[in-house]
């Protein structure tokens, strides 16, 4: 038995919350729509007792799951289930011959809670590191629509997509991070080796430095004499950054931030745009209510943001608004993909003007990426121009007077 918090509203239209034991999730709404409660929202909050040792330590170790191995686990399950193999032994199969360890740990304790009674969707949920609310949600349609393997296939096209959106905004920043990681080193070497040589032979001869040597060796001596101290701030400050970042407002604060970045920040936007587009689609499509479908949606945008900007939606359509009014309230959809919508709820065809809208997105994903390489370069050599010009000054001028300083001024 596990208990479920929930959320949701009575006969009355009046907003409730609760929690409620059950053995599965599907027993959960059964009860809930035996009260006569519309849910809105449903989470298991106590897991079950029983559980491998091994699913154990993944969870405590927090290790991830690739996405080709996500990928491949999908593609296999799908084959399986298409070829009519009862799903218990499927997945032993499958925990048996996985490649990862970490997915086949949690493979394993599925069938543990499987073999206890408890249903497909509800054992996925307990690994919540592995499986997005999007994955569980679809096995759930399909586990309780009988067409689970139509289910997985729509998953393996959302997760494809996922994959290639992420190879491409690798490929597209991979340049500008091998340039500035390299100016970095230089101006690590320059710094802790190649000033202090100069300095110390320009204090021999006694010339009058110029003032951009001064501020190199001054900037060196710095580094030489509290370079440990400044090491161990950085530390402090990425250590304490990212348990910020990691906080419900410090991640909403950086969501909300990096979508003003230069040059990138539009991107980051129309990706996560992108995704709920899509995801909304496919759970429309395969009959997920829409209240419910919002819900989901908002935690896989990737954006916790533009996740708050849906669940502003969602309560928007929960008190009777048209999905296009509430989604032009956000400010983030272009007039263009709000008259898609419009058209789409017009004909009771939202789901597949939602995925024209994805389709939208993704090739302005496309031009956009390809436009960061000519955007970012120009940027990356002007600043190396910059620093080359400064290295100039401050080392080779003095170089030159060298022989006059070596004469004695002659």
């Amino acid at each position: 038995m596990a208990e479920f918090n929930y959320r949701g509203r009575n006969v009355a239209g009046q907003p409730v919350t609760g929690k409620l034991t059950a053995g599965s999730q599907q027993s959960a709404l059964e009860q809930l729509r035996q009260q006569q409660v519309t849910v809105l929202g449903l989470e298991e909050g106590v897991a079950e007792t029983q559980s491998s040792s091994a699913g154990l330590w993944q969870r405590i170790a927090g290790e991830k799951v690739k996405a080709d191995e996500l990928i491949l686990f999908t593609r296999q399950l799908y084959a399986l289930t298409k070829a009519g193999i009862p799903i218990l032994r499927a997945i032993n199969g499958l925990a048996d011959s996985a490649s990862s360890a970490p997915l086949g740990a949690c493979l394993s304790d599925i069938s543990h809670s499987l073999v206890s009674g408890s249903d497909l969707s509800s054992a996925f949920r307990r690994h919540p590191h592995i499986f997005s609310p999007i994955y569980i949600s679809l096995l759930q349609v399909g586990e309780s629509t009988g067409r689970l393997d139509a289910a997985l296939l729509k998953l393996i096209d959302h997760l494809e997509m996922e994959r290639e959106t992420r190879k491409r905004m690798k490929a597209a920043l991979r340049y500008p991070l091998m340039v500035v990681t390299a100016i970095i080193i230089a101006m690590i070497v320059i710094t802790v080796f190649v000033i202090p040589a100069f300095s110390g032979v320009f204090e021999k001869l006694g010339a009058e430095l110029p003032l951009a040597t001064r501020i190199l060796i001054a900037a060196s001596s710095f580094v030489q004499h509290y370079g440990h101290l400044l090491f161990i701030l950085l530390v402090i400050g990425f250590i304490g950054g990212r348990f910020y970042l990691r906080s419900e407002e410090g991640a909403l604060w950086w969501d909300k931030k990096r979508l003003h970045i230069p040059v990138i920040g539009s991107i980051f936007e129309r990706i996560a745009l992108g995704r709920f587009s899509r995801a909304l689609a496919m759970m429309i499509a395969a009959g997920v209510p829409i209240l419910q479908s919002l819900n989901i949606v908002a935690d896989s945008v990737g954006n916790r943001y533009i996740g708050a900007a849906i669940r502003r939606m969602q309560s928007g359509v929960e008190r009777g608004d048209r999905l296009t009014n509430t989604a032009a309230a956000t400010g983030l959809f272009t007039p263009l993909v709000l008259q898609m919508m419009s058209v789409g709820e017009e004909t009771g065809a939202i789901d597949q003007l939602l995925n024209e809208v994805a389709d939208f997105y993704e090739q302005e994903i496309d031009y956009e990426l390809k436009q960061v390489a000519d955007a970012v370069e120009p940027i990356l050599l002007t600043f190396m121009g910059v620093l080359v010009l400064i290295l100039a000054l401050g080392v080779f001028l003095p170089v030159w007077d060298l022989g006059s300083v070596a004469t004695g001024g002659k």
